[in-house]
């Protein structure tokens, strides 16, 4: 879902990035009372355990990959203005620090797993649960469906902006400039992965932990439009919420044992190789690609070189230990923030609500 640079022409990526420009505005805007409290540590808590979540691949129909996203359950704990900048954290370092997803996209990417995730999230989880007690069995259930539809309506997203560009961007003689495949195989291509695999995904994962905040923290689930009436019983779970996080970035390496790449995220190289070429037909529908990448893709792919790409350090030859630094790396860049928001930021008061 993390859709690379060329993928998308520049007018698709200036939409979506004012639309998510938009969003982190308001976000900013409505917890600004509280953002000089302690939210900004729970945020960044938040936006490393999505970035170590994200790094767990799932082996998908057509040889492909994908995974969860830990939107869900930031959007329940943070609310969904909390969860957007939370991911938009994750999405933002994984492109900068790991060339995870494109830089000219970012904004698409943090548009649909950011905005569109949290947002379907959180909508769906109250809608679902809103009555019902924080202790109750229903909760647990209405976070899964939350989870579910979120990764979906996401993934729906970016087959959407996929799947739109060879019938808006295409030269003379029809040929895709950026995305090849039109909306009758993005859609599906897109879809199939994560109706089975990383909705579930997600719904499990959501699920669980919204079944041990019942038990362990449950005054995190009592109203997560509000995370300031909250925020002394947040920052108390910070240090355990860590410890999970550290627990996931140890198993990281068993993230690299699905492979295959995402669907609609192959480098140009990708389509000029005879092997790759037969895994791209196999993920979408047997439609074979085009003979060379589309012309915007090869111009656009190399406009950012990360300096970790693909999660594999240049010095360190083995991929696994590879991994697991790279995630030590992200997960410490959050930590930094988080220090630092707890040094500097409680000496100053919050603003008063007019």
């Amino acid at each position: 879902m993390h859709i690379p640079d060329g993928y998308l022409s520049p007018s698709t990526c200036a939409v979506l990035y004012g639309g998510t420009l938009a969003s982190w505005y308001g976000c900013l805007k409505r917890l600004k009372r509280v953002l000089l409290t302690r939210v900004v540590p729970l945020i960044s808590a938040f936006a490393a355990f999505e970035f170590v979540v994200m790094m767990f691949n799932l082996p998908l129909p057509g040889g492909t990959t994908g995974h969860a996203l830990g939107v869900t359950i930031a959007a329940i704990v943070l609310g969904p203005w909390g969860a957007v900048l939370s991911t938009s954290l994750a999405v933002a370092l994984q492109a900068l620090l790991f060339g995870d997803g494109g830089v000219t996209t970012l904004g698409a990417n943090c548009f649909n797993m950011a905005v569109i995730g949290s947002l379907a999230a959180y909508g769906c989880y109250r809608l679902l649960a809103s009555r019902s007690a924080t202790d109750s069995r229903w909760r647990v259930i209405a976070a899964g469906v939350a989870g579910y539809f979120a990764a979906n309506v996401s993934a729906l997203a970016a087959g959407v902006e996929l799947g739109i560009q060879p019938m808006l961007f295409h030269d003379a003689a029809g040929t895709p400039l950026y995305a090849p495949y039109p909306l009758k195989i993005a859609i599906p291509a897109m879809m199939i992965g994560h109706l089975t695999f990383v909705g579930l995904a997600e719904a499990v994962l959501t699920a669980g932990l919204v079944a041990y905040l019942q038990t362990a923290e449950p005054g995190l689930l009592s109203n997560g439009a509000n995370p300031a009436a909250r925020d002394l019983r947040l920052t108390a779970s910070l240090r355990r919420f860590w410890a999970t996080v550290a627990i996931l970035l140890i198993l990281t390496p068993v993230g690299i044992l699905a492979t295959g790449k995402a669907w609609a995220e192959w480098s140009p190289r990708d389509f000029a190789a005879a092997e790759s070429r037969a895994q791209i037909a196999a993920a979408s529908r047997n439609a074979a690609p085009p003979a060379v990448a589309p012309s915007g893709l090869q111009r656009l792919s190399g406009l950012w070189t990360s300096p970790f790409p693909a999660y594999a350090p240049r010095f360190v030859k083995s991929a696994g230990l590879g991994y697991l630094l790279s995630a030590m790396f992200g997960v410490g860049v959050f930590l930094l923030i988080t220090l630092v928001a707890q040094r500097w930021l409680p000496t100053r008061r919050p603003e008063k609500s007019t």
